[in-house]
């Protein structure tokens, strides 16, 4: 069996090297001709899979390591007999990792405490569930919108959009793309309610770069300049508008899921479908892939405040500033789309909150909570 797999997929050869011969290729270079001759495909997001990708081909599996499906027309891969996978929940603990981190960021940029804020959570599925449960269990006052889980589920306690525009002191995207339909998400933060927004109002974008309008935004932040943006997905990726990039405080190259847990789960979960698919046994297991973490320690005594104290934990493992400044760096060296492009294919090395472990002196006892909402391993 010939597998192509993006060549950003790591431990490829480890896992599918047991079900066929792996062939590597850059996301962005898979093209019909690569997957003629192939009988699976396994992709990240900046793949398009659709008609003309497979039509041509001998093509039986089609594997995405992401969370997101809209680069993939499933109903193509139908047409043709192809079967499907993609790896929802993988890179969840990712995102939400670097919504905190990044809003810690703000926080001390701006000398404000993340409490004192109204966040306002737009989706709430794999990574807005997560993201929803951490913030309220730091005590931060949050409100919810997901209308097709509300109409499905009966939800009550989710708000309709609108009213987070209104009560929200900060927004957090993480809808799915849908394109059209009573549920459509292209726009959803369209110019009106940009044009709406609270002076003050922080708008993070880390689900799907066409959910909001990017020209409005713009618009609004280089206007009359008073609300902020934190953008990591963007439209037209990767010829992103860099007016817009320069206005974000933070800016960075659709990584919020980067971590290397994350890529590992996606590589585990579509090796394990694709090994079903073809009925082998799937003998790799994901413990096998996690390598141990370059910080799994970090002991805190007496001296921090609680927001000083998870900023301290959060850039032990992760800094979004880093990514900010190499998206900057790389653009003005290759210029901006193959500067994005580069900032992925050699993201460095990134591990999850989870992965360190705080111990706490007595004397610091009273981070347990907090630092446990977070998502850190605590032990006193």
């Amino acid at each position: 069996m010939r597998i192509i797999v993006d060549a950003n997929v790591p431990e490829a050869q480890r896992c599918f090297g047991a079900l066929g011969q792996v062939v590597s290729v850059p996301g962005r270079e898979i093209n019909a001709a690569t997957v003629r001759d192939a009988d699976a495909l396994v992709v990240r997001s900046v793949t398009r899979v659709d008609e003309d990708l497979v039509r041509d081909s001998r093509l039986r599996f089609v594997g995405t390591c992401t969370i997101g499906t809209d680069h993939v027309d499933t109903r193509a891969l139908s047409r043709h007999g192809i079967g499907f996978a993609s790896a929802p929940g993988c890179n969840a603990e990712a995102v939400v990792d670097y919504v905190l981190a990044s809003l810690a960021t703000l926080a001390e940029r701006e000398d404000f405490r993340l409490t004192e804020r109204r966040i306002g959570v737009i989706g709430v599925g794999n990574v807005g569930g997560r993201l929803l449960a951490r913030l309220q269990a730091l005590g931060i006052d949050c409100l919810a919108c997901d209308p097709p889980r509300a109409e499905r589920e009966g939800r009550t306690d989710f708000a309709d959009l609108d009213t987070l525009v209104d009560r929200c002191d900060v927004l957090c995207l993480h809808t799915p793309l849908v394109q059209e339909g009573a549920h459509a998400t292209r726009h959803l933060l369209d110019a009106c309610r940009i044009a709406e927004l609270t002076p003050g109002t922080l708008v993070l974008n880390a689900g799907r770069g066409d959910c909001v309008d990017g020209q409005a935004l713009r618009g609004r932040l280089s206007g009359r300049g008073d609300i902020a943006a934190i953008l990591d997905v963007w439209e037209n990726e990767p010829g992103i508008d860099a007016a817009l990039r320069d206005q974000a405080e933070l800016a960075t190259p659709h990584v919020a899921g980067y971590s290397l847990d994350g890529k590992l789960r996606g590589t585990h979960q579509i090796y394990r479908a694709l090994a079903r698919h073809v009925g082998l046994p799937a003998r790799m297991g994901e413990a096998e892939l996690m390598p141990a973490p370059p910080v799994p320690r970090l002991v805190l005594d007496a001296g921090l405040e609680i927001e000083e104290a998870l900023r301290v934990c959060m850039r032990a493992v992760y800094d979004p500033r880093r990514d900010h400044d190499a998206l900057r760096q790389r653009a003005r060296h290759l210029g901006l789309e193959e500067g994005f492009d580069a900032c992925r294919a050699n993201y460095p090395l990134r591990r999850e909150f989870s992965t360190l472990e705080v111990v706490l002196e007595a004397a610091a006892s009273h981070l347990a909570e907090p630092l446990s909402a977070a998502g850190f391993r605590v032990t006193t």
